[in-house]
């Protein structure tokens, strides 16, 4: 099931939806605090990240509307993933040759095109994941699309450091690490824009799904009520009064993890830990220990249900924050930092294989892009908010009580999916 041809074109697109996202966040926030910016200001810029909590409003074109000649030529679909990876690697040079220190406003608005064609790619790649197989096969689609996703985590954190490191002139702090220059990080994200080509020729190649049958629209407003009101209106008729609860748990499942990323940077940089410390542990060692943890979690799943992993997930993934607050106190030591990774990176791909299934389980396939994207932007529009105002409360209170700050953020999901775990139960799915 793993080499069939569906899963092999999802772990090379998951590739692909995966580069972007730490390129606008995680990889820029080191980039950012590097070049001296204020925690605070790269708490805001995080705001960017709202962009993947907005798409819903855009989904429904994505869902319905062709685009001219190339929908034609590659389908709806693939036309749809062309043309927003094009907008990617457009904002990935702009981010490249822009330097923060000099003028930040390009740089801020390169990174919303970036986020902006990533997210379009998202909704457009998850509606093409879930009509590529029948539903006994989505977990299998779903395990190499975060495979994919998570070794292009490694290329945009520890490889596009990695470059950074390597370009630049010589180590010039008393520290060992290098001052900024802003050189080393334009070749950086310029091979980051040129790894976006594994993306492209896949969609080329790809064969389109099969087109699922649409109800005819004779005019504006019925096609408005197809294409924007009516997913959303079936997702309520299906879940009742469930999907209040369902929407909830969506909104705050990741909420720790994400809030406690937008920092972890600029933590590192701030700890005295250097690039390649920072790639190697964090960037490479921890994304294998994620994918370890998706493994894990896929295998759990099948075990023991969705509904136990996502409980699991969803403790493990707040408790392992509290071991970052703990890495403050100790301080510069790349062997607590290992364990410390270790642990939250195998928390978070329990987390993320069980809530990706989940996510799936929750859609109509006849909306699936539109319903999609409904989940996986609630998924990020809280956390995202919330995590903007994290540089203000390092500075005003310090990095160890945000880190148990952010393991509380995590409470209200353990009884959210305990009420969804009921609901499962009693409804015998």
């Amino acid at each position: 099931m793993y080499l069939e041809g569906a899963s092999l074109r999802m772990l090379a697109l998951g590739f692909a939806a995966g580069l972007p996202l730490l390129l606008v966040l995680g990889t820029l926030s080191f980039r950012l605090r590097e070049a001296g910016l204020e925690r605070s200001t790269i708490g805001y810029l995080s705001w960017v990240g709202l962009v993947y909590g907005f798409k819903w409003l855009w989904a429904p074109l994505v869902d319905r509307m062709p685009i001219p000649v190339l929908t034609r030529l590659l389908g709806r679909r693939r036309s749809w993933l062309l043309l927003s990876q094009g907008i990617v690697v457009a904002g990935l040079v702009g981010m490249a040759l822009a330097d923060p220190r000099l003028a930040l406003t390009p740089m801020v608005w390169c990174a919303l095109a970036v986020a902006f064609g990533s997210a379009t790619q998202d909704i457009a790649l998850d509606a093409l994941r879930i009509e590529s197989a029948s539903a006994e096969r989505q977990a299998a689609l779903a395990a190499c699309y975060q495979i994919g996703y998570r070794l292009a985590v490694i290329w945009a954190g520890a490889g596009a450091l990695w470059i950074a490191a390597r370009m630049e002139a010589a180590p010039v702090l008393a520290s060992g690490a290098a001052a900024y220059q802003n050189g080393a990080w334009q070749a950086a994200y310029l091979a980051m824009a040129a790894s976006m080509a594994l993306g492209v020729v896949t969609v080329l190649l790809a064969p389109e799904p099969a087109p699922v049958p649409l109800p005819a629209a004779r005019n504006a407003g019925q096609w408005l009520r197809a294409a924007v009101l009516e997913p959303f209106a079936d997702f309520l008729r299906r879940h009742g009064w469930q999907a209040a609860s369902i929407l909830a748990l969506i909104a705050v499942y990741r909420i720790s993890d994400v809030v406690m990323g937008i920092m972890a940077q600029p933590f590192y940089v701030d700890m005295g830990f250097s690039k390649d410390e920072v790639a190697t542990v964090t960037k490479l060692y921890g994304v294998v220990m994620t994918l370890a943890g998706t493994f894990a979690g896929g295998l759990l799943a099948l075990r023991f249900g969705v509904m136990r992993i996502l409980m699991l997930g969803a403790v493990l993934s707040a408790g392992s924050n509290l071991l970052f607050a703990w890495l403050a106190g100790h301080g510069h030591d790349v062997a607590a930092l290992i364990a410390v990774v270790s642990a939250d990176n195998l928390a978070g791909g329990i987390a993320s294989a069980a809530f990706v299934t989940y996510l799936s389980g929750l859609t109509n396939v006849r909306y699936s892009a539109t319903q999609y994207a409904l989940c996986s932007s609630l998924m990020m529009l809280l956390p995202k908010f919330v995590a903007g105002f994290s540089g203000r409360y390092v500075d005003a209170f310090g990095y160890a009580p945000f880190f148990t700050a952010t393991a509380l953020l995590g409470l209200p999901a353990l009884l959210l999916v305990w009420l969804a775990a009921r609901v499962t139960t009693r409804g015998g799915t």
